[in-house]
């Protein structure tokens, strides 16, 4: 598999990464321990080795068990950590549905010790701002997170869902390596952040790129979901949305056919196809999608399938979420 490096790091992973939120966070009942680990310990003997976490991916089994996602991840790769990136994030506590941003220098601080010994590491590779903080200025963020690298405590950090201005305000002061933003075919509103990333040499690293599992055509107006899932209420799961994509489903659907593939691999090389420092990180708690995914940078588009894909997205309007509020913007 082509290797894609993170930034100017030095830090190389395969194409597509692992998202763990979905372990323990979100989507209904969290993962028990011990099949998590056994999940992540399968993910890298896969070919995974980007590992995507945040200190507020926590949950619930279905017995009501806490489950800590950081904790899940530094209990499994414990033989095979130097061989892994592992990327986790600051920045928010979590009311409800609400984010409450903090990005002071005091806190970053805080949630990095926690972070470091609930992966029970000493450097953190790559540590992102989890939303950005209005109280906080871009640069007074940068120079704690350059403070961090110096330190040896991080080797570089990140931004997520970032806009220009703060990236760039951020990367004169510290260089930013990787953005992690929602990008998928429904979710294209960051696609203006390409020639940024260019420019600066800062990966997208691509959370969410199936639209939450949208298009992997997996459901229909009749599934249904835990009441603690959030994708009960998103809005390309209503009526709406799976009327107003039906076409999209059905052309992933037979290109997937054309190919002996998935629709959910599809997406996942139309991603890829489009820039070589966007590295999607789709979650999944499913040994069989976590192979598939994988799986999905062998799969080829050429130019005129892609172009196929991007007149039919660029012609529908399909509700989707973008993102949880956070307090103060």
């Amino acid at each position: 598999m082509m290797k894609r490096q993170i930034g100017n790091t030095g830090l190389y992973v395969n194409s597509v990464g692992l998202g763990c939120m979905g372990l323990s966070h979100a989507y209904g009942s969290a993962v028990p321990m011990e099949e998590g680990i056994e999940f992540l310990k399968q993910s890298f003997k896969e070919g995974y080795n980007f590992f995507d976490t945040a200190e507020v991916y926590v949950g619930k089994t279905k017995n009501g068990t806490a489950s800590n996602n950081e904790e899940m991840i530094g209990e499994a790769i414990k033989s095979f950590r130097n061989d892994v990136v592992l990327a986790s994030k600051f920045g928010i506590t979590i009311d409800g549905t609400a984010l409450i941003p903090d990005s002071s220098p005091q806190a970053i601080r805080k949630s990095l010790e926690g972070s470091l010994e609930r992966l029970n590491i000493d450097c953190l590779d790559l540590y992102y701002q989890h939303r950005i903080d209005p109280k906080t200025e871009p640069e007074t963020v940068a120079e704690e997170m350059q403070n961090l690298i110096d330190e040896g405590l991080i080797k570089a950090w990140g931004i997520s869902e970032a806009n220009e201005e703060y990236l760039r305000r951020a990367n004169d002061v510290c260089p930013v390596s990787a953005i992690q933003n929602r990008y998928s075919m429904l979710a294209r509103w960051h696609e203006n952040l390409f020639q940024v990333c260019e420019e600066l040499n800062v990966s997208f690293v691509a959370f969410s790129p199936m639209a939450n599992g949208f298009l992997t055509g997996a459901y229909n107006q009749n599934s249904t979901f835990e009441e603690t899932d959030y994708r009960t209420n998103l809005p390309q799961y209503s009526q709406k949305g799976f009327e107003s994509a039906a076409s999209l489903i059905e052309l992933l659907a037979d290109i997937a056919d054309e190919k002996n593939t998935t629709p959910a691999q599809i997406s996942l090389a139309w991603m890829l196809s489009k820039k070589d420092y966007i590295i999607p990180i789709p979650g999944t708690t499913s040994i069989k999608n976590m192979k598939s995914n994988f799986k999905a940078s062998e799969v080829k588009l050429s130019e005129n399938i892609v172009k196929e894909i991007d007149e039919l997205l660029d012609n529908i309007d399909v509700p989707v979420f973008g993102g949880h509020q956070v307090t103060g913007q």
